[in-house]
C-alpha cells in the first residue's frame, strides 16, 4: 500500500516531530552546557586576595654608614614593623643591614637628594628585606638619613 502511495505521488505519513524537537532541545543543551562546562574549566580564576597582615612590633636597628659616590656617606638607621605571624621569635637584622648596604653604595649623593628617588629605593629595600624575611617583615622605616 505504500508502494501504491508513493507511485501515485503521495507521501508516507511522517514521524512524530515531538521526538525531532526533544532530540534537538537535548542536543543543544548538551552543547550548551558543554560550551558552558568548558568555559568554567578554562575561565582566568580570581587570584585570592590575602587580607593584609596585621601588624607586629617595630624592631629597629643600629646605625650604619655606607659609602656612596665621590667620597660621600650616608649614615642610616632603619627600623622593621614585623608582621604579627613573627609572634615571640626575635628579629635579626643583620640581612637588612647587609640589603641597604648593597642598595645604597656607591650611588651618587645627587640622586638621594630626590624625595622621589629616596621612595623608590625604599620601595625596593623593602621588597628584598620581605622576601629574604620570608614576609615577617612588612614595612620600613628610615629613622635617620644623612648625606655627608
Amino acid at each position: 500500500m505504500a508502494k501504491e502511495k508513493a507511485a501515485s505521488g503521495e507521501e508516507a505519513p511522517k514521524k512524530s516531530k515531538k521526538k525531532l524537537i526533544i532530540i534537538l532541545v537535548a542536543v543543544v543543551i548538551a552543547l550548551g552546557g558543554g560550551g558552558f562546562g568548558g568555559y568554567l574549566a578554562f575561565a582566568p580564576k580570581k587570584e585570592e586576595v590575602k587580607p593584609p597582615p596585621e601588624p607586629g612590633v617595630v624592631v629597629p636597628l643600629e646605625a650604619i654608614t655606607i659609602n656612596l659616590a665621590d667620597g660621600h656617606y650616608l649614615k642610616l638607621k632603619i627600623s622593621l614593623q614585623a608582621t604579627a605571624e613573627l609572634g615571640e621569635e626575635k628579629l635579626d637584622g643583620s640581612k637588612a643591614l647587609d640589603l641597604a648596604i648593597e642598595e645604597f653604595s656607591n650611588r651618587p649623593m645627587a640622586e638621594l637628594f630626590s624625595n622621589e628617588e629616596r621612595k623608590r629605593s625604599k620601595e625596593e629595600l623593602l621588597k628584598k628585606i620581605e622576601k629574604a624575611y620570608d614576609e615577617k617583615v612588612m614595612d620600613i622605616y628610615f629613622t635617620t638619613f644623612v648625606i655627608q
